[in-house]
């Protein structure tokens, strides 16, 4: 496949507006978007109008349009599954944000239905892709730590009410979802992709608040109800026999330390997972030297990376790295750090096999 490829996008809320649309452009000659959808008809015809693309009131109307061959999944997190199904049914490509669906089991479902019709089924977050995560991957490869012994993963949203959001922020805090499920996600498919896979885990979570109000946007004045945990704290034993930590919080201010550390015989390295600017540094157990990073983006995570990826796999340019059964993973650590919580107790996670550049299967 030598033409550009015809993508849809389906959402146009904040994630659409503030992570992808701005720098969409990146993707020609490879990709183009040729139109939008949502569930509101004001914001969609202004987002269409403004790319110079067709607009669709629904997601049904998009799926059903024969000029688009691939499907950007951008919609709040409850909707995932619905639409990621529906994609499938419609015989078209999809990248999907993360999670994939609500449940591990719903997951795996949709990667096997993918599978059978011959679809490319990316699931974001794409954080493998990132510069510094290659970087620490081929360190770690040099043996440059040493067999790795623990790791430390952490994003800290901060506090609501945040500045900035073009639309309602109720689904990042709505029952499923919370700072574990948004953000958390980060860490976690670094080192299940770095390191392998987790075999049990144990947490401890907090809720810290009630409600919020928002500051501004089109949600200004609304009060959010504060369904999910805002802190979690997770204890993971990896089948790599890495003992790893990591943390995910709405609640705190964010921390100065990296949001990515991996610690070993020899040495450590230490990455930023939100700043594509920030070197790698790396330690030999005496002093640390930094190894700069070729960012494309200047601020927050690149998620554009994991889009371009999609199309190249698409076209047959590249092995999906982005695959359903890696996102499932990691949803079944969601899970049993919810049992854990419940039970209090360490919780078995069903096995999986997860390494950089390993086709989905």
């Amino acid at each position: 496949m030598t033409d550009a490829l015809r993508l849809g996008v389906i959402g146009v809320g904040d994630v659409a507006q503030r992570d992808y649309l701005p720098e969409i452009g990146r993707l020609e000659p490879e990709a183009v978007v040729v139109a939008v959808a949502g569930a509101g008809e004001h914001r969609v015809r202004e987002v269409a109008e403004r790319l110079g693309v067709d607009a669709h009131v629904g997601y049904a109307s998009l799926l059903g349009a024969h000029d688009v061959d691939a499907v950007l999944n951008l919609t709040p997190a409850q909707l995932h599954e619905e639409v990621n199904a529906a994609a499938i049914g419609a015989g078209k490509h999809i990248y999907s944000e993360k999670p994939l669906a609500m449940t591990a089991d719903a997951a795996r479902a949709l990667g096997e239905r993918a599978a059978e019709r011959d679809l490319v089924l990316a699931a974001a977050p794409s954080v493998l892709l990132y510069p510094q995560i290659r970087i620490a991957q081929e360190q770690l490869g040099l043996g440059k730590i040493g067999d790795p012994i623990a790791a430390f993963g952490a994003v800290f949203g901060g506090v609501p009410p945040w500045e900035g959001y073009a639309s309602d922020p109720t689904p990042y805090f709505a029952h499923g979802v919370g700072p574990l499920v948004d953000i958390g996600v980060y860490p976690l498919h670094a080192l299940t992709g770095l390191l392998g896979p987790v075999r049990r885990v144990g947490a401890m979570v907090l809720r810290t608040r009630d409600s919020f109000e928002v500051i501004d946007g089109p949600a200004r004045g609304e009060s959010v109800p504060v369904e999910e945990v805002d802190l979690s704290v997770l204890t993971l034993e990896l089948t790599s026999r890495v003992i790893a930590t990591v943390q995910s919080s709405f609640a705190s201010v964010p921390s100065s330390a990296p949001e990515l550390e991996l610690l070993g015989e020899v040495g450590a390295i230490a990455c930023s997972l939100l700043d594509p600017t920030a070197p790698v540094r790396v330690s030999d157990g005496a002093e640390w030297r930094e190894l700069a990073v070729p960012a494309e983006r200047a601020d927050g995570p690149d998620h554009i990376l994991g889009v371009r990826h999609f199309v190249r796999a698409i076209k047959g340019d590249e092995p999906l790295i982005l695959t359903a059964h890696h996102a499932a993973h990691v949803l079944d650590v969601i899970e049993a750090a919810r049992q854990s919580v419940e039970e209090g107790r360490f919780v078995d996670v069903p096995p999986w096999l997860i390494t950089i550049g390993a086709a989905d299967g």
